[in-house]
């Protein structure tokens, strides 16, 4: 390890034995070379004239990171579907061979595509905003000083500050570096972090695990190596959904059935019968337009929206669409107790110094260590906050005898800053008398060797919950030596106590209401951890495993991660791998955190959570960002995601349902050369009253059943028997119905008897979807019924709908029809139900 030193500035200078070497291969502006400084020198930066002379020049990064669709894209999406297109040329059409009733179709399509683009565009301003809220602001040097400044902002050849978990945000060249180790799996897929000097390339989408360092801007906007990729994975989207392309399934079989039974349809009312040939036309575009489901996708859109615009509300930010449906379907949620459980602050509660180690001596290295590192974690926080540099007294305020502080003329000579992979930091000092130290802070199981006396002291202060760390003194060497532990002398104990978050355990107790697994995943002592887990309630928390002792093969794994609900002791690959092994059991996972080391598990999960004072890296993985850093949000992103997925399968149904009837109802026409029974006002009135405002409603519903797989097939096992029963009794009714009338207007009264059947059947399998009963849903019902009721006994609603039900015996025999049918629909509903489960 070279050694280092504090210039007067109080930065950190590589010392002679560094190299001040520039890699030959890393790609400069070949037009306006980058200049990077002398080793040895800190880099000031840009002044502001050459920042606004690269912006005239265009050298900026101006890569658009979108977290939504445009308004054009929007308006394209909703407007330019197929089954639109469809239905503008049948509209088009009905406006020139019928009256405008019959057109009303069409202005229903209008309407919902409008309501749509409104509920999209609402949900782009919100997320929008609240990207805005949580872009992460690189530190820049311009005019010698350090300033915060948005992504977008930086130009080529600023140079730009890094500490742990910040996201290298454009390419560049590595100006100063202490211990800095960047990971770059994200886009080379090795795990291993490198460790970059200056002159080394740095990789925009590579984020740093440990040390500190400044980077020299060489790469900028769309050519930035990741710029692409990034904008691409930010970007607000509606794929990798298994309702998307469920419904899409849907959608391209009803196409296939819908081509071949329409141009039936054509040719029977057209040419067979030898009719008015405007009533032919109405009547064969009054049989195709209720095949096509086409407020199901609008619906679909409008529900994902609105579920974009409630969350965001409460501060919670999806960067992608899907992500409400994936939460909906989480049975497995991996915690991070750090950040998650707890506050991000610790407090120090005791200093137990060992081997006879002298109280003030203690104070003052860890004064010292406090010092060594500009970007201290949580922990030495803790530490710097009960040891400031300067106070001579501790942290209870009073000064002991010979305590001095590291402003004495304590000088850092190396240091290492904290790793989650090794568990520890560490500093090395030349003291005031001119004597060396080096030290080590961190997790006493790894520093110490199994069976040592002293971990039977911690492990009874980590069954309280406390979180130790233990400061050893270690010959002096190579701090990040692999060996550099070895022979280390135990010093003190620092005991620090964990802040639980005070809605921590509200959240946990949801989870176990809702049969959601979860899993608390640390670093810290596996029996601390449970013993925090355990006072905030969690279910098993007493089931602790130190991942030390976690086996390698996967499924064994598996079996471990599914029988302990605590691991301490985990590496950041052990959480990935550890995600991995749950999904391999057909877990559907969900990974919470905020540090660094999160970052590999929760880009592997199938939702990655983050908090918004998390990491950069971690945010810019995470396809849910929790803006307000409460964990308390989790259970209402849930909740949000288990409405949206069971209310769209519930009306799904519905859809589903009159698009398998309107087929089969085209077919028997065909099949038996009769006019068909409806005109496009009848199915109109008929969709809008048991469809499309019942399915608006009841897909905005509360909906707290955790969303099952198959959706396609889920549906489909109940609107196939549904659409069947629900033609067969209409077109049964209307065949009873042409036998029993006779004469002028004989085709209007069989029509108003087969609407009336058709009618009342959909409004039963209204009535099953509906179900479980509440206040508002058994009034949504009867407001339908009613609506139609209103149609049939107002006069001049009867000559709009043209619906008037002649004499007595076919209306009461058109109901009787249709109470068979709402038995026969009770009964396949149990049966599938029982069968496939509900």
């Amino acid at each position: 390890m070279t050694q280092r030193a504090l210039d007067s500035s109080g930065e950190q200078t590589p010392g002679p034995s560094r190299p001040a070497m520039i890699d030959a291969g890393a790609e400069l502006d070949p037009v306006h070379p980058v200049e990077l400084p002398p080793s040895g020198h800190r880099a000031t930066g840009l002044t502001t004239a050459e920042v606004a002379e690269r912006v005239a020049r265009g050298e900026v990064n101006d890569v658009p990171v979108r977290s939504s669709r445009s308004l054009v894209e929007i308006v394209r999406a909703n407007v330019f579907t197929r089954f639109n297109l469809i239905i503008g040329v049948l509209w088009v059409i009905m406006l020139f061979v019928a009256p405008i009733q019959d057109s009303l179709f069409g202005f229903v399509i209008v309407a919902n595509t409008g309501i749509g683009i409104i509920q999209e565009w609402r949900a782009k301003k919100t997320l929008d905003s609240l990207a805005v809220i949580g872009e992460a602001k690189p530190t820049v040097r311009r005019d010698g000083k350090a300033a915060e400044i948005s992504t977008h902002e930086i130009v080529l050849g600023d140079v730009v500050e890094l500490g742990p978990g910040d996201k290298v945000v454009v390419d560049g060249t590595v100006a100063e570096a202490d211990s800095l180790e960047v990971d770059e799996s994200l886009l080379t897929g090795e795990a291993d972090p490198v460790l970059k000097r200056p002159g080394d390339p740095v990789m925009s989408g590579s984020f740093v695990v440990a040390g500190g360092g400044a980077f020299t801007a060489t790469k900028v906007g769309r050519e930035a190596y990741a710029a692409q990729l990034a904008e691409e994975a930010s970007r607000f989207t509606l794929v990798h959904s298994e309702l998307r392309s469920g419904i899409s399934t849907i959608l391209k079989y009803v196409t296939w059935m819908m081509v071949p039974t329409a141009i039936g349809l054509i040719i029977s009312q057209l040419v067979v019968k030898d009719n008015n040939f405007k009533d032919s036309v109405a009547r064969t575009v009054g049989g195709i337009v209720p095949m096509i489901p086409e407020g199901l996708v609008l619906l679909t859109s409008v529900a994902f929206a609105i579920g974009v615009v409630r969350l965001g509300r409460k501060q919670c930010l999806v960067q992608e669409l899907p992500a409400i449906e994936g939460l909906a379907r989480v049975d497995v949620v991996c915690l991070d107790k750090t950040g998650t459980l707890t506050e991000g602050g610790m407090d120090v509660t005791e200093v137990r110094p060992l081997n006879g180690s002298d109280e003030a001596y203690v104070h003052q290295v860890l004064r010292s260590l406090g010092s060594s590192d500009p970007r201290p974690n949580a922990s030495l926080q803790a530490i710097i906050d009960a040891y400031p540099a300067g106070d001579k007294g501790g942290k209870d305020g009073k000064r002991a005898e010979g305590d001095q502080g590291a402003e004495a003329g304590w000088a850092v000579t190396d240091a290492l800053p904290f790793s989650s992979a090794r568990k520890y930091s560490g500093a090395a000092f030349t003291e005031t008398d001119g004597t060396s130290s080096a030290w080590l802070l961190g997790a006493p199981d790894v520093l110490l060797p199994e069976g040592d006396p002293t971990l039977d002291e911690i492990e009874h202060l980590n069954q309280q919950g406390l979180r130790v760390l233990l400061l050893a003194r270690v010959p002096s060497g190579e701090l990040d030596a692999p060996d550099a532990a070895e022979g280390d002398v135990p010093t003190a104990l620092v005991v620090l106590e964990q802040r639980l978050r005070p809605d921590a355990a509200e959240t946990l107790k949801y989870f176990a209401q809702q049969n959601v697994a979860t899993k608390v995943i640390s670093g810290d002592n596996a029996v601390s951890v449970g013993a925090v887990a355990g006072k905030l309630g969690l279910t098993g928390a007493e089931n602790t495993l130190d991942a030390r002792k976690m086996p390698t093969d996967p499924d064994d794994m598996a079996t471990a991660m599914e029988q302990n609900a605590v691991f301490g002791r985990v590496t950041p690959q052990q959480k990935r791998d550890m995600v991995a092994a749950l999904q391999s059991r057909g877990h559907t996972v969900a990974m919470t955190g905020d540090g660094v080391n999160d970052v590999l598990a929760l880009k592997d999960a199938d939702i990655g959570v983050s908090m918004g004072s998390g990491s950069e890296a971690t945010r810019a993985v995470a396809q849910i960002v929790l803006l307000n850093n409460s964990f308390a949000t989790l259970p209402s992103v849930v909740a949000e995601g288990r409405r949206v997925i069971g209310n769209i399968t519930r009306v799904a149904t519905l859809f589903l349902t009159k698009t398998v009837y309107s087929v089969l109802l085209a077919i028997l026409v065909v099949c038996t050369q009769v006019e068909y029974p409806f005109l496009p006002r009848h199915l109109t009135l008929l969709s809008t009253l048991t469809i499309g405002v019942p399915a608006f409603f009841l897909a905005l519903a509360p909906n707290k059943e955790r969303a099952q797989p198959h959706f396609v097939r889920r549906v489909m096992r109940y609107a196939i028997p549904s659409g069947i029963i629900a033609a067969t009794a209409t077109f049964t009714t209307y065949l009873v119905a042409r036998h029993h009338y006779a004469g002028p207007g004989a085709l209007e009264a069989e029509t108003s008897a087969a609407t009336l059947t058709l009618f009342l059947t959909s409004m039963w399998v209204l009535a099953i979807i509906a179900r479980p009963y509440t206040w508002w849903r058994i009034a949504l019902v009867a407001a339908m019924g009613l609506g139609f009721l209103i149609v049939l006994v107002v006069p001049w609603l009867q000559e709009f709908f043209a619906l008037k039900l002649v004499g007595t015996t076919m209306p009461w025999t058109a109901v009787g029809i249709a109470v068979a049918a709402a038995a026969l629909l009770e009964f396949s509903w149990r049966l599938v139900g029982r069968r496939f489960g509900a």
